[in-house]
């Protein structure tokens, strides 16, 4: 049987942790959901910007807008990301429809300037959802003080959310309160609960990295710290996802938060390559993977890997006596912000060198390129 489908009749939602004009425009996309069992898609900005710097297919589109008289890298960063996200939902609409809502999801983040402000947030949320109309797209926001606020009152509103940046457990009991109190709000509102759902992404490798860095060489804690506690994050998706509470919710047709497995792609080459994959085959759980990844498994992953849930605690019981969690936690979330903001930087800076380059092509403007300026500016419009 192919390795990837056997990942997803395991109960795996195989999602792509990358999207670009190119993999649209070549049919790559296509290929992955007809053939390797993907059925979501995850963008980020550091993708983003490699996929803009690398390719020329954003060109048009970004003279068309200078021409128009667009020229805010910002805004044109977000035109441009909605219509890859709006894209790549299109092609994954089916899937959304054949799983009755549950899969087939595009994640599209709003922007980290915002990380530290709720009210901008749910702002800009709010605008992107209205301009991608589409009921199989989330917008990521990160788990932070200021993103719970924002993911309560987003879900009350009806907006998908993919929450990001999630290492801690103590965080992740926030971050499943807010899904619950915005169900509740929205649930006393008269609104309907089935055309909402959220996704909790929690980030793997990156709790490995730090943690081993702060053990000695030989320690049995080295590369077992992040698979411990995303497997426990699952059992508390579990118990937290079958209560009376959750049961009230579900009754009047809410979804569950499905947890999400994230840089899934190992660091350390001491390291088995899909070790974040294959011991994290945990029913109803997502697994977004890189290319890399995905291609690995294809060639030669495991799905029939047990779980070790019950070990899992136990590793943490000891970790927690070396390792303070909650500070290397609360580290990662910071840096993980920080460095989105350097990738949004880098691409806002892209951006405005190529709406430098379309005004110099504006001056040479010929009648022959209307149509496919008028092609562009429609694309904005959208």
């Amino acid at each position: 049987m192919n390795r990837l489908q056997a990942l997803h009749d395991a109960g795996i939602s195989i999602w792509l942790d990358t999207l670009s004009r190119g993999l649209l425009e070549t049919g790559g996309l296509a290929d992955l959901i007809d053939s390797c069992s993907v059925t979501g898609v995850t963008s980020n900005d550091t993708n983003f910007a490699a996929a803009v710097s690398g390719s020329d297919l954003y060109d048009e589109q970004i003279r068309a807008a200078v021409l128009h008289g667009k020229e805010d890298p910002q805004e044109l960063f977000l035109h441009l990301a909605v219509e890859d996200v709006g894209r790549a939902a299109d092609l994954l609409l089916e899937t959304h429809v054949v799983s009755d809502g549950r899969d087939g999801f595009v994640s599209l983040g709003c922007t980290p300037d915002l990380a530290h402000d709720a009210q901008a947030t749910i702002a800009q949320a709010l605008l992107l959802w209205s301009r991608l109309h589409r009921p199989n797209v989330m917008l990521k926001v990160p788990a932070n003080d200021a993103g719970i606020l924002a993911i309560e009152e987003l879900i009350r509103l009806g907006v998908n959310v993919n929450v990001t940046l999630l290492f801690s457990l103590d965080r992740y009991e926030q971050v499943i309160e807010a899904y619950f109190l915005g169900l509740e709000r929205r649930l006393a509102a008269g609104k309907n609960l089935r055309e909402v759902t959220s996704v909790a992404a929690f980030f793997i490798s990156p709790l490995d990295s730090k943690a081993d860095a702060l053990l000695p060489g030989g320690s049995p804690l080295r590369g077992r710290v992040a698979l411990a506690n995303t497997q426990r994050a699952y059992a508390l998706y579990r118990e937290r996802f079958a209560g009376r509470r959750w049961q009230v919710l579900e009754q009047a047709g809410a979804r569950r938060q499905r947890p999400m497995w994230a840089n899934t792609a190992t660091k350390d080459p001491a390291y088995a390559e899909l070790r974040y994959v294959e011991e994290l085959i945990t029913p109803d759980a997502i697994n977004t993977m890189p290319l890399s990844t995905l291609s690995a498994f294809a060639d030669h992953g495991d799905a029939d890997h047990p779980v070790a849930l019950v070990e899992s605690a136990a590793i943490l019981d000891v970790a927690a006596e070396v390792l303070d969690l909650d500070a290397i936690s609360s580290e990662l979330e910071h840096e993980g912000v920080r460095a989105s903001f350097a990738s949004y930087h880098e691409v806002l800076e892209l951006i405005e060198a190529k709406v430098i380059e379309g005004r110099q092509a504006g001056k040479d403007f010929a009648p022959a390129d209307a149509n496919a300026l008028e092609a562009g500016r429609i694309r904005m419009a959208g």
